[in-house]
């Protein structure tokens, strides 16, 4: 079943002084979904460069400007994509593994698979596949409690499994740790979803599992099948809707997405 979902972005920003800005807001052109109308406005005018974003996800635009922009990005994507039955995938043998996705096995910034890997395998060493994934994401989602502001740009996936709170990018991020540790790749996706509360960028993850990606959300708010891919990458360092190399003030933001009946 097709879903059309509708997407609108406003940043506003100050910048003291000018600098570079790479920005990652547009929905990516993937197998699953299909961006049918896209419009970006950048003001004041300026030059932007697209770049091909991480695995060729998406792309980013750098943008330079001096005092100050706002952005308006608008879109409708189909998303024809279907939810996968987890418990049914089987993990693919590690020496097997495409060149690409063994990255997504190792420790990243935010995602100390070496730290975690004891508990993982105490918790659910006893499992395999998508059986074992499922088991990890229900387990967060009965152990960790959404709290807006519970974490900050440094807090990483130990942080949150000690804190026991965090927001979407720290459930992903305590996800991914967990499932790289027992030996199934896992990678950062951010996204769109109708649902999400407070409506938002979107952090959620993909697993590696019988030859292919799967999107897995522990917060439970965005359902696969209507999920608008942005990026992906080894964690929330890789995916940032902007990275300022300089000095600016966030004066207004919003990110809205509607599901079309």
């Amino acid at each position: 079943m097709a879903h059309d979902i509708t997407l609108s972005v406003r940043l506003d920003y100050t910048m003291r002084e000018r600098a570079p800005v790479l920005m990652q807001i547009e929905a990516a052109s993937l197998p699953g979904q299909e961006v049918r109308e896209t419009s970006l406005v950048l003001t004041p005018p300026g030059p932007m460069r697209a770049i091909a974003a991480h695995d060729n996800v998406g792309e980013r635009i750098w943008l330079e400007p001096v005092d100050g922009f706002t952005v308006a990005y608008d879109a409708r994507v189909t998303v024809t994509r279907q939810a996968s039955v987890l418990a049914a995938l089987m993990a693919d043998p590690l020496p097997l593994l495409p060149a690409g996705v063994v990255e997504y096995l190792l420790p990243s910034r935010y995602c100390p698979v070496d730290t975690l890997h004891v508990t993982a395998m105490d918790q659910f060493g006893g499992m395999s596949g998508g059986m074992m994934v499922s088991s990890v994401t229900e387990w967060i989602a009965g152990h960790l409690t959404y709290v807006s502001g519970a974490s900050h740009g440094a807090t990483t996936a130990l942080d949150t499994f000690l804190s026991r709170e965090g927001v979407c990018r720290d459930y992903a991020h305590l996800l991914i740790a967990l499932v790289r540790g027992l030996g199934i790749p896992a990678r950062m996706v951010s996204a769109y979803a109708p649902g999400v509360t407070p409506p938002d960028f979107h952090a959620l993850a993909e697993v590696w599992l019988q030859g292919g990606w799967h999107l897995v959300d522990a917060t439970g708010m965005a359902d696969p099948a209507k999920t608008v891919v942005i990026g992906v990458g080894r964690d929330a360092a890789d995916v940032a809707f902007l990275t300022i190399f300089g000095g600016a003030e966030l004066n207004a933001q919003s990110v809205g997405v509607g599901l079309v009946e």
